[in-house]
């Protein structure tokens, strides 16, 4: 798993529009340094680590050339297939269809109610506190063994199976990284919540 810590915004001359104060601290999927235009692309940044589809991230790609008129874009999103493209926080203001001529590539913008609406970006921000974690060998089989026993088995259940390490920390971390799924969608995390198996 690819963590990144908090980096110094003179540390990348260049760079507009680059803060250090957006939380969580810690990313999952970001290939680089982690410098967020605002709160807003933090979110969208936390949403990003928790897609499936996507495989990396990286931020404000073109903040080295690219169109200054324009404004680089927040994200250069790349999906599992390789294919790439770029993204922005509901919060910018540009024309969607010049930036995306401008590029010759696909772009696009969030809307505030893709971002904030439901339960999924809280959730998100709640597993990225565990970012940094790593779980030990027989927690990891410990608690993979009891879900193929049992097909599914609830947050609280599965806390039981992690013995060396911290237990949310643990089952959060077999979340992140890609082991065991949970609903992000359906309600905020709890104790009910269903956890399952992912077989690759």
């Amino acid at each position: 798993m690819r963590t990144n810590e908090r980096f110094s915004v003179g540390a990348f001359p260049g760079v507009p529009a680059a803060s250090a104060s957006f939380y969580p601290l810690t990313t999952l999927k970001c290939q680089g340094p982690p410098l967020f235009r605002s709160q807003a692309a933090r979110d969208v940044g936390c949403l990003l680590d928790v897609d499936g589809d996507v495989s990396s991230w990286r931020c404000q790609p073109l903040s080295q050339g690219g169109y200054p008129e324009l404004g680089t874009p927040d994200f250069l999103v790349c999906r599992g297939d390789g294919s790439t493209y770029h993204l922005d926080a509901p919060d910018r203001k540009r024309s969607e269809t010049s930036f995306r001529e401008r590029l010759g590539g696909e772009y696009r913008q969030l809307s505030d109610e893709e971002v904030y609406e439901g339960f999924r970006l809280q959730n998100a921000r709640d597993l990225l506190r565990y970012a940094k974690w790593r779980i030990g060998l027989g927690d990891r089989v410990r608690l993979l063994a009891a879900l193929d026993e049992n097909g599914s088995l609830s947050f609280a259940e599965c806390l039981g199976a992690i013995q060396e390490t911290k237990p949310v920390a643990g089952v959060a971390a077999l979340i992140l990284s890609g082991l065991i799924e949970v609903d992000l969608d359906g309600a905020l995390l709890g104790p009910e919540t269903m956890v399952r198996r992912i077989r690759r």
